[in-house]
């Protein structure tokens, strides 16, 4: 009776669709059923996305499991967050560096996003972890290390400071809006 009711719902308005409670009493009221709530619930939550599925109604749902060797892979980001500083609101910079494994991560607040404030974080995040990674670094955003962007391609051309420095710690970025020529599988053990 209930997957009746929950594949009539898929072609009713929305306003119009049964509720679990609803159901309850369709149930107890028009077919005596001895049931309890908790029970017409637990039943509601297992069928109804197997109905909408059966239905071809909803899109299966799939799961690409991510598997991350130690040491190899770290994901880093540096955005404006607001902090209250001697009772004022200010503006400030994290820097966060965290490994892709373990989830281990390292965060470090600066006063401005400069480029500098970028380096710092990085040297910081580097020797707390006690390492480079292996294989990749991921940013989502370089600007601090963008000296310009190309046009209509918006292919980046990297600031010289910024080449320096990763050229130091052995490696390339990669990422949604990386810099040309990046690989993801540059880094040097």
């Amino acid at each position: 009776m209930i997957d009746e009711i929950l594949r009539a719902d898929l072609d009713a308005p929305r306003k119009q669709r049964h509720t679990v409670t609803r159901i309850f009493h369709r149930l107890v009221e028009e077919h005596g059923a001895d049931v309890s709530y908790g029970v017409v619930r637990y039943y509601v939550a297992g069928r109804k996305p197997e109905i909408l599925i059966e239905s071809a109604k909803a899109p299966l749902e799939a799961f690409v499991p991510q598997t991350h060797l130690p040491g190899h892979e770290a994901e880093v980001d540096f955005g404006d967050v607001t902090v209250r500083l001697a009772g004022e609101l200010v503006t400030c910079y994290l820097f966060s560096f965290r490994l892709s494994y373990s989830g281990k991560a390292v965060h470090r607040v600066f006063a401005s996003c400069g480029q500098e404030a970028f380096f710092e974080g990085h040297v910081h995040a580097l020797r707390t972890l006690g390492g480079v990674p292996r294989t990749k670094v991921r940013y989502d955003n370089l600007k601090a290390a963008v000296a310009r962007v190309l046009g209509q391609s918006r292919g980046r051309v990297e600031a010289d400071r910024w080449i320096a420095f990763r050229s130091h710690f052995v490696y390339v970025p990669v990422g949604s809006r990386s810099l040309p020529g990046a690989s993801t599988t540059s880094m040097a053990a």
